[in-house]
């Protein structure tokens, strides 16, 4: 893997936008229905929520797939959300989501040994017998800080649904190369989100400027962040074609079960 100029990250952020763009309309039908369909897996009592983190590499490559197909000026059918429900693919997603449920499981813990028993207390009560919620510095700190390893798991995970799909990775080696990827890419990685999270804040508080704290205002907020979403999916895409290759010059009959 050559090493990449940084300024290769903001690129991404434009062939990402570049990518939305074309069909904005159908990418965002697709994540609002992953994004549906996993609200309602987690509304199931217990085994919800561990199935909706099981199903995140299959939700993730509805995205992936569409970036692929848009890039290759072919038009993208809402079938495309079923790409990671079908076998036999289904089975090495699901593998690499319960690689998903072991990381979420360990990070989730270092909070629970960290945070005061009076928070959660706090959160442990209903949300409409909640009184003023006091929330001390350290407290805070731990959440903030459980929140950004999250997000940096995911990210560092991005690669590893397309590679076991695309590439015929067994899930453990996906996730080797998908950190592998990123880290090897670090430079380009820090100034694409940099330039996501700038331009982000930037729009926002050209929103907040315009409409201020109205209903309209943040309903057109929520909508940004939607739109935000896809354009660093679409983003990721544009990483994952050129340090891993372009999918669409993979063979077109893919075999899968091995």
């Amino acid at each position: 893997m050559s090493r990449l100029p940084a300024i290769t990250g903001w690129h991404w952020i434009k062939q990402g936008f570049a990518l939305f763009r074309k069909q904005p309309a159908i990418l965002t039908m697709l994540l609002f229905a992953t994004l549906l369909m996993s609200l309602t897996l987690a509304t199931i009592p217990v085994l919800g929520q561990i199935m909706t983190m099981v199903l995140i590499p299959s939700f993730s490559m509805a995205i992936m797939q569409a970036c692929n197909l848009i890039g290759q000026d072919q038009p993208v059918t809402p079938g495309v959300l079923l790409t990671g429900f079908r076998p036999p693919a289904l089975k090495r997603l699901c593998k690499l989501g319960l690689i998903y449920l072991s990381i979420s499981i360990v990070l989730g813990l270092i909070p629970a040994f960290m945070i005061s028993p009076d928070f959660i207390k706090q959160m442990s009560v209903p949300l409409a017998e909640r009184g003023a919620i006091k929330i001390s510095p350290a407290d805070m700190q731990v959440v903030l800080l459980a929140g950004l390893l999250q997000g940096v798991a995911l990210l560092l995970m991005c690669f590893a649904p397309p590679l076991t799909y695309w590439q015929q990775m067994k899930p453990g080696k996906a996730t080797f190369y998908s950190v592998f990827g990123i880290f090897g890419a670090i430079r380009p990685f820090v100034v694409m989100l940099m330039a996501w999270t700038a331009m982000f804040f930037g729009a926002v508080l050209l929103i907040g400027m315009i409409l201020g704290s109205s209903r309209g205002g943040q309903i057109a907020v929520l909508w940004l962040m939607l739109q935000f979403m896809l354009l660093m999916q679409c983003a990721i895409f544009a990483a994952y074609r050129q340090i891993f290759g372009d999918p669409s010059l993979l063979p077109k009959q893919v075999d899968l079960s091995k």
